[in-house]
């Protein structure tokens, strides 16, 4: 039920195009993947996200776990129904939200232990546990349950990390998911080249039909990202996506694009939108500014969404400025379609072969 199918590769750097079938529709890579942590991407709805071309979305193990409950989900029909979502839907393992919680958890061989960030009652989340909730929740792609480390660790830490994940593993792979099910393994290794490539070789065996790299963007600079994913580059399968997690810049997503990466997500674009910033073509634009309090042009002028089609800069910052939900979902609506029109025109560039020339055009005004 699962398939994936390298359309082209790019000549000039290898960057790939791609069709990757799932039992709830085909999507396209390179892709963006939205993020909605409690099965809703914040303050959109199906509808809006399907009318900017969103092929697949995300949802977190974790959060929805401890609330509503993966069995009021499961009893509900699984997350497509439950959410109204008919497209491909991947979870989260609910690692990088234990990681990002460090001072709640405390962490053995068996599992984590954690307390909610929202009531403070005591968890324990073990690999089985995680893929049992996936199992419930019913996403297309169930996530491995691994362990994320911070940038800055040392090696021996990070080495740890590195076991660990694997034979955790090889727990998440013994728990038989539903038929229209896959799981995608996690690289870990954090900052150390001979520990990626060993990572990677630990997980090989386990990618059945889609591959993820881990613990990047977590803290460290952007070349040092750029860097470890030159190490992978050539060591990943062409037979499967791979999956880049926790990306959502336009430049990081381009420069993953350059090194083989299929797919994106992160909540990066709605968590900026809600504080009044738009993605654009030149760089981030903060909307809230005094600046635009007159200027009647759209937010970005060739971008065709809902907002840039129908609302001005002025009227979007007085409603951003007014706390206006409105203005939210408007500059959301912009920076998701912003990034899924931008992999199409990386589509664009890698079936025409000409990658090299798209980066170089991009990069020429686009202020980091």
């Amino acid at each position: 039920m699962f398939k994936y199918e390298v359309i082209h590769t790019c000549a000039q750097t290898g960057a790939r195009v791609g069709k990757f079938t799932t039992p709830n529709g085909v999507i396209e890579t390179p892709v963006f993947m939205p993020v909605g942590t409690l099965a809703s991407v914040k303050a959109l709805s199906p509808e809006e996200l399907v009318a900017e071309e969103t092929s697949i979305i995300l949802a977190n193990t974790y959060h929805l776990y401890l609330r509503p409950g993966h069995d009021i989900i499961e009893r509900a029909g699984g997350l497509h129904k439950f959410m109204n979502w008919n497209r491909p839907i991947l979870t989260d393992s609910g690692g990088f939200q234990v990681f990002s919680l460090s001072t709640l958890r405390k962490i053995n061989e068996e599992g984590v232990f954690f307390n909610s960030f929202f009531d403070g009652s005591r968890h324990f989340l073990t690999p089985e546990l995680s893929m049992k909730i996936q199992k419930a929740l019913g996403s297309n792609i169930a996530m491995a349950f691994d362990e994320c480390t911070d940038a800055k660790v040392d090696r021996t830490t990070a080495k740890t990390a590195l076991d660990r994940t694997a034979r955790w593993l090889d727990r998440c792979s013994k728990i038989e998911l539903n038929d229209d099910q896959i799981m995608f393994p996690i690289v870990q290794g954090n900052m150390y080249e001979d520990l990626r490539k060993e990572s990677l070789d630990k997980t090989l065996p386990y990618a059945k039909c889609g591959i993820a790299i881990g613990g990047l963007s977590v803290g460290e600079p952007k070349p040092k990202m750029y860097e470890m994913l030159d190490i992978l580059k050539p060591l990943l399968p062409n037979d499967m996506p791979r999956y880049l997690m926790g990306v959502g810049s336009a430049d990081c997503i381009i420069e993953g694009v350059m090194r083989g990466i299929d797919m994106f997500d992160c909540v990066l674009p709605t968590r900026i939108a809600r504080n009044g910033t738009a993605m654009t073509r030149r760089g981030d634009l903060t909307i809230r500014n005094a600046a635009y309090k007159d200027d009647f042009r759209p937010v970005e002028e060739d971008c065709d969404c809902y907002a840039c089609k129908n609302y001005s800069r002025a009227y979007i910052r007085h409603l951003i400025n007014t706390d206006e939900i409105f203005g939210g979902r408007l500059l959301s609506i912009h920076n998701i379609r912003f990034l899924i029109k931008l992999t199409n025109d990386l589509k664009k560039a890698i079936l025409e072969d000409k990658t090299a020339d798209f980066y170089k055009d991009f990069f020429k005004d686009y202020k980091i």
